[in-house]
């Protein structure tokens, strides 16, 4: 994807050239801690011109950031008994390109300064692990984060870092396509075992199995000691930088990032929303952990495989024998196998953080995971969708307090998606419930002393949306937000009123939800203005598009 400015509209003069030269050659650049230039902004609507001066005084790290001695001290001034929440922005899927260089700089370049102007606090990217160590075991290549580094610094802005180990390609909002790196691949074709399988034996390249954790099946490496020297990487490279532009570290720990199984793909037409998604514990691994926990309790004709009766990705529950309302999901049976599919997930989450925790002790960043937003059948008894995810949560048992007590042990934030929807926006028959889900949540993070922070599920720029985000940190019944992560950055992003709406957000976000009410119709046309720098500057910008 390629990002410009619209040469009729609008144009950067800066006033520093020998700055500008460095910066396009920034590839070749250390990581210089000089001052950055000064940027004359200039930008004419059909209705308007305006003139914007900014004068940055960025100081080096070293004099500004205090390297704090203590793991998970957030970087971005956000304490609990302040309603202020910090607002950061997702970067495109390919920021980094597959010969690891970054992707458009000068493009890049100009949207951090339009995202500086609207007051965000940072962006998010991907660490793609099947970028970075591509070309061998433990043979990394950071080059192109290390360019992107630099310039999030030089706009004073802050960066979580996604230490991403799974494919890129085949659910929702994926734009490009990353795969494992391949002599990850070339393991798997060795022993397809490796990643995780259906009943009907189809194998998902996503993610490596949970179930081989522990296994040294990556060349003399288990799974986990993969990603804890993937992680280890990082941290020695960026080492100076994290806890300071390097604001958080979000642990991948499953497909999309998010800690769950591969149940409801969509790549090649397998899954369908609404449909309930099917249990992956078909590969070896998981099928010898499931025979050994059976055996442990005197259960062993329990232990030969997964529910006969669960239905197919695309069922609805009353469909199947297992979710429909009186099902086998609460029998002794049904109990006892969702303890064991989720206390697996569980434990996977527990080895991963634990591993990071220890990585990034003392580096003053924030540590965090994902949970996936699973709203669809949450309205029914058994909740079928979350429990083929990994997420034994029915009528009965609580299925994200155990996740967030997890979380907590490690002090980990637990970052939740789907924190946009709204229950009367969704299809009756998906008897879907995104606000419940989110209440659930935000009382199981307060009851566990965890912290909670928030992101869309889905591209979304009305005012609803971004109105219903306000609202759930607002409300009283549970945790309110420390930071939201807005996906995503690209070309609609920077329409005229969508912008506008952005803007407004930040700014709402900013002051706790007590800023002026987002309007619930588009009725301001479609001049894009760039909000506040600090409390006295304001910017317009006419046409930054992303192709």
């Amino acid at each position: 994807m390629e990002l410009t400015l619209n040469s009729s509209s609008s144009m950067i003069k800066r006033k520093d050239a020998k700055s500008s030269r460095n910066q396009e050659n920034s590839s070749s650049m250390s990581f210089a801690k000089t001052r950055p230039p000064t940027y004359q902004f200039q930008a004419k609507s059909s209705v308007k011109e305006m003139t914007f001066t900014h004068e940055k005084t960025y100081k080096p790290e070293s004099e500004t950031t205090e390297r704090w001695e203590k793991l998970h001290v957030l970087s971005y001034p956000h304490p609990k008994n302040d309603s202020s929440v910090p607002v950061f922005v997702m970067l495109p899927l390919d920021t980094v390109t597959m010969s690891g260089h970054l992707n458009k700089p000068r493009a890049m370049n100009a949207s951090l300064m339009a995202l500086k102007g609207a007051g965000v606090e940072g962006v998010m990217v991907d660490a793609w692990w099947g970028l970075v160590e591509k070309d061998g075991p433990m043979k990394y290549n950071w080059d192109g984060y290390a360019e992107l580094i630099q310039m999030v610094q030089r706009h004073g802005l802050k960066l979580q870092v996604v230490m991403s180990f799974h494919q890129c390609g085949g659910n929702v909002g994926d734009s490009c396509s990353i795969p494992l790196p391949p002599w990850v691949l070339e393991e798997i074709s060795k022993n397809p075992e490796l990643v995780y399988t259906d009943k009907s034996g189809r194998r998902n390249p996503e993610y490596i199995s949970l179930g081989c954790d522990s296994v040294p099946v990556l060349r003399g490496r288990t799974p986990i000691q993969v990603y804890s020297d993937f992680m280890r990487s990082f941290r020695e490279r960026f080492d100076n930088y994290i806890g300071g532009v390097i604001a958080e570290i979000q642990v991948g720990m499953g497909p999309c990032g998010e800690l769950r199984y591969p149940s409801y793909p969509e790549s090649n037409g397998t899954w369908r929303f609404p449909g309930i998604g099917e249990f992956q514990c078909y590969d070896k691994y998981m099928k010898s952990s499931l025979q050994a926990y059976a055996e442990s309790i005197g259960k062993t004709n329990w232990g030969t495989s997964g529910p006969h009766d669960a239905g197919e990705y695309k069922n609805l529950p009353e469909d199947t024998e297992f979710f429909r309302r009186d099902g086998t999901w609460n029998s002794e049976y049904g109990k006892f196998f969702m303890e064991w599919y989720s206390g697996k997930l569980l434990e996977h989450g527990d080895k991963l953080l634990s591993s990071a925790k220890a990585i990034f002790q003392g580096s003053g960043a924030k540590l965090s995971g994902k949970v996936a937003g699973i709203h669809w059948h949450y309205n029914t008894r058994s909740h079928a969708a979350e429990l083929t995810a990994g997420y034994y949560n029915t009528r009965n048992h609580d299925g994200y307090l155990p996740i967030a007590k997890m979380f907590n042990k490690h002090g980990v934030v637990l970052n939740f998606t789907c924190m946009e929807m709204k229950d009367g926006e969704q299809p009756e028959h998906a008897n879907c419930s995104p606000e419940g889900l989110v209440k659930q949540v935000q009382n199981a993070t307060r009851q566990a002393g965890t912290e909670l922070a928030g992101e869309n599920a889905l591209e979304r720029y009305d005012s609803s949306a971004f109105g219903q985000v306000v609202a759930t940190n607002r409300s009283d019944s549970g945790n309110g937000l420390t930071a939201f992560t807005y996906l995503r950055m690209n070309k609609r992003l920077f329409e005229g009123q969508n912008w506008q709406q952005l803007v407004e957000f930040v700014k709402n976000m900013k002051e706790g939800g007590h800023g002026r009410r987002l309007s619930e119709e588009d009725t301001t046309g479609s001049d894009l203005y760039v909000g506040f720098v600090g409390s006295k500057i304001s910017e317009t910008v006419e046409d930054a598009v992303l192709v």
